[in-house]
């Protein structure tokens, strides 16, 4: 039986959690100074996290091991598992040709690829998120950029910028609702305050992906659809979370993004459109030239000229070319929001205890840990709900079933180094959670006092940076976040609510993240590369919100609903 201990060295919380940072650094260094690939940070990262945890808290070598190992199990399935099936049925899109209508239809909206790039990543991927999350925006929304023209390196990280402000409301609100079970505190009233924070971070956003595709001049020439989706979707983001639903709050505001964009279109057209485009290719053909793409990808994905095809796109080629999104969406909705299917998925659900693991381990206050348990979502996970729309589309769009089968296998081969990386980083948190270190480093940011207003959205950003998901840091840090607040004379709502706020800006350095943008644009090996590209943007935006969150605990509480 294993308890783990807050202060193991020397009766220091300082000392202890400066231990307990070493794997976080480990991999931050690896992958932004040393440019390893992914999955050896994540190695050394997780061997790190076993030396920590057996010698400086004293975790039995067997409790260790097997901790790494749920974690690995863990990140194969569900995580690698959607993640293969998103870019599988990306894959029968492209064997079938479809592929290259879609990217004919988004050419008819805008062909401008910086408002195509809003569109796509901000607008499509927000729905996405909204609707299945973990690393399937980012997996599909980075080939359909390849499409329109970017260079893979470009693509992979205006999708990561891109998905930051949707996590908070992620896969139908779970992250909040996670907070809610946790606390005891109303997940309406959590994501109320949510509502009012991550909006400010989605009103920019869509002017930091102008910025991304074609620097100042894309601003300059893009700026009122930038910002009209920007607006709009913070708004509709607000409103919803706070009067609404706070599941449906993604989903409502992604739509009325697109809708923005696709309104203020109508009326206006942007400068510079096809200097633009000629820029963009150039950088991809010079990127590609020089032999630094890294891996290409599974399948190419279809060059974006401005010559369309001569012949026209009828009613049913739209329709077909849409049709894999529209069921996506179809299926999730159905699965996440219908009430008897959603009941019925979750009874699938097959909670193992981990053998060797569950019962030998509490948790800081003494209590058994749940940690333990692993649940095998076989049918209900998202990988599995994107398998069955891909056993749709082969059928609709006439994919033999031999090729399909062929293109599954491609893409388990073209994804093991991913999984590798995505088992490695699961395996150090599950052994950084279960031996304690983690909560060290929490309890040690916790003990700033008044000051902890302002640090507080570190946590979340520090879990999800570490695990990959917003869900996963509120389940560290949202009751710690509660007492903390308590302590110090802050509203708690308001820290839990920052917890969840700081996750969505630490999404886009996750190495897990991090592994599958470079898998699906073809960087497989890159993942430094992308990371040292991103980290600036993610510190900037951590610094924003945690300066929202502290002035919203004294002079802009008049802020808070």
């Amino acid at each position: 039986m294993y308890t783990p201990e807050l202060q193991p060295l020397a009766g220091s919380i300082g000392l202890s959690a400066a231990v307990a940072c070493l794997p976080l650094l480990t991999v931050f260094v690896a992958l932004g100074v040393l440019r390893w690939k992914a999955h050896f940070a994540g190695l050394a990262g997780l061997a790190v996290a076993l030396v920590v945890a057996i010698f400086a808290y004293d975790m039995p070598v067997n409790l260790a091991g097997l901790s790494a190992t749920q974690g690995f199990v863990f990140g194969l399935f569900p995580i690698v598992w959607i993640v293969i099936c998103a870019i599988w049925l990306y894959e029968l899109t492209v064997a079938s040709g479809r592929f290259d209508d879609l990217r004919r239809i988004i050419d008819a909206i805008s062909d401008d690829p910086r408002i195509q790039a809003i569109i796509i990543a901000f607008g499509f991927g927000g729905l996405l998120e909204a609707l299945a999350g973990f690393g399937a925006p980012v997996a599909i929304t980075g080939v359909m950029l390849l499409a329109v023209g970017f260079a893979p390196m470009r693509a992979a990280v205006v999708v990561l910028l891109a998905n930051t402000a949707p996590v908070a409301f992620g896969a139908i609100g779970i992250p909040i609702l996670t907070a809610g079970n946790l606390t005891g505190i109303d997940y309406h009233e959590i994501g109320a305050y949510v509502g009012h924070q991550t909006p400010f971070i989605a009103l920019f956003v869509p002017l930091f992906i102008a910025f991304l595709t074609d620097g100042r001049r894309g601003v300059s020439q893009t700026w009122p659809v930038a910002l009209a989706v920007g607006v709009v979707f913070a708004v509709a983001q607000w409103v919803s979370a706070t009067w609404i639903s706070v599941e449906l709050t993604d989903i409502i505001a992604s739509l009325a993004g697109i809708a923005a964009a696709v309104v203020v279109l109508r009326f206006w057209k942007p400068a510079g459109s096809d200097e633009a485009r000629e820029r963009i290719l150039l950088a991809r053909d010079a990127d590609l030239d020089s032999g630094s793409s890294g891996s290409a990808p599974i399948t190419p994905a279809p060059v974006a000229t401005r010559t369309l095809e001569a012949a026209p796109l009828t009613a049913q080629r739209v329709w077909l070319a849409l049709f894999p999104y529209l069921l996506i969406i179809a299926v999730f909705s159905v699965a996440k929001l219908w009430s008897p299917v959603t009941r019925f998925l979750a009874s699938t659900d097959i909670a193992v205890p981990w053998p060797g693991l569950d019962g030998n381990i509490l948790t800081a206050a003494g209590s058994p840990a749940t940690t333990t348990i692993y649940k095998f979502t076989w049918l209900s996970t998202p990988g599995t709900l994107l398998l069955i729309c891909g056993v749709i589309v082969a059928a609709v769009y006439r994919v033999s079933a031999p090729d399909a089968a062929r293109l599954f296998g491609a893409t388990l081969i073209k994804l093991r180094f991913s999984a590798l990386t995505v088992g490695a980083v699961l395996a150090l948190a599950y052994v950084m959670n279960q031996s304690g270190q983690t909560i060290t480093i929490g309890t040690w940011i916790a003990g700033t006092g008044a000051l902890f207003a302002y640090l507080s959205p570190i946590l979340g950003w520090l879990g999800t940076a570490v695990t990959g998901s917003d869900t996963s840091a509120n389940a560290l840090f949202a009751t710690l976040q509660q007492t903390a607040a308590i302590n110090a004379g802050i509203d708690p709502t308001l820290l839990v609510a920052a917890n969840t706020s700081g996750g969505v800006v630490g999404k886009m350095i996750s190495p897990q993240n991090l592994a599958i943008a470079a898998t699906a644009v073809g960087l497989i090996g890159r993942e430094s590369e992308i990371f040292r590209k991103v980290i600036w943007w993610s510190l900037g935006l951590l610094l924003a919100i945690c300066l929202l969150v502290g002035l919203q605990s004294s002079v802009l509480a008049w802020m808070l609903p």
